[in-house]
């Protein structure tokens, strides 16, 4: 296949799947761009098998051979004929990309096959950090960083920025999740703590307060995750302050309202998005510390 069709696609794809995360990655140059996107694409694969609707054991066995996929990429032998696979595999020539980093991912989507609840909130940060703080350190090979030597501080507040923005789907997706998969994420020693059921139903106002609580655990892993702006250059960290601005922003809005999430999916209008990127694009110029345009 040819490349640029290979990355066409991957593009395509992140346009099309990639409600929040696309903002932020318009704003890259061509080349990181073109790479964010086949980082994405197979993201989006291993994430659509894991949510799909197909039987435990045949998840299983697609994810099996995503892990194939993977090590045949890392090889340098991708199927020719996969546009995601063409593309990551050019990108990790192009970037170090910690490929690794996608084993923990299928490690993630593996659990949501074969797990549906948390007992702690110390179980549910192992999960976060496998589908969400992954694709934190895969987007650093990508970013790199502005100062020699700060990459392990990066991947430690790229983790910690995952973990926030994870904490925010798992609350905006509280009955989706337990409807539609079956999953409750939220720790059951939180639940009881707050006289919600197992199954995150209760009481309207015990299951605000619940909100509120983990919203609160995820505005601190914020404040501390977006340290890793200081550390990236002036487009790399507009991306990351428009996909974190807003996720901050949708935390915003269901901890000032929790008991919505209990009737809708909360969500920002498309403008307001834009919006964020504009204003994290103008923010990242300004300045390098943490907070600095974050859309906030």
């Amino acid at each position: 296949m040819d490349l640029q069709a290979a990355y066409t696609r991957c593009e395509e794809i992140t346009r099309a799947e990639a409600k929040n995360f696309a903002y932020g990655i318009r704003l890259l140059p061509a080349e990181k761009r073109q790479a964010m996107s086949a980082l994405y694409a197979f993201a989006r694969r291993l994430d659509d098998i894991g949510d799909g609707g197909s039987p435990v054991e045949a998840k299983l066995a697609l994810l099996a051979q995503a892990r194939r996929d993977l090590a045949a990429v890392a090889a340098g032998q991708a199927h020719p004929a996969d546009p995601v696979l063409v593309a990551l595999e050019h990108a990790a020539r192009t970037y170090p990309v910690p490929l690794a980093a996608f084993g923990e991912l299928i490690d993630g989507c593996e659990m949501d096959c074969r797990t549906s609840t948390y007992a702690t909130f110390d179980e549910l940060a192992v999960y976060c950090r496998c589908v969400a703080g992954s694709i934190g350190r895969l987007s650093l090979g990508v970013f790199g960083t502005r100062r020699p030597g700060a990459l392990a501080e990066a991947e430690r507040l790229a983790d910690t920025l995952g973990l926030a923005l994870q904490v925010t789907n798992i609350l905006r997706d509280i009955v989706e999740d337990r409807t539609a998969m079956g999953r409750v994420y939220l720790p059951a020693e939180d639940l009881a703590r707050f006289g919600c059921l197992p199954d995150a139903s209760g009481p309207e106002k015990a299951v605000a307060e619940l909100v509120r609580f983990e919203a609160s655990r995820a505005r601190a892993f914020y404040d501390e995750g977006l340290g890793l702006l200081g550390l990236l250059d002036y487009r790399s960290r507009a991306c990351v302050a428009a996909m974190a601005g807003i996720y901050r922003r949708l935390l915003v809005r269901i901890e000032a309202q929790p008991a919505a999430v209990l009737s809708r999916r909360v969500s920002l209008p498309a403008w307001e998005k834009a919006w964020v990127a504009a204003r994290s694009l103008a923010g990242a110029g300004a300045g390098s510390g943490a907070g600095q345009g974050s859309g906030l």
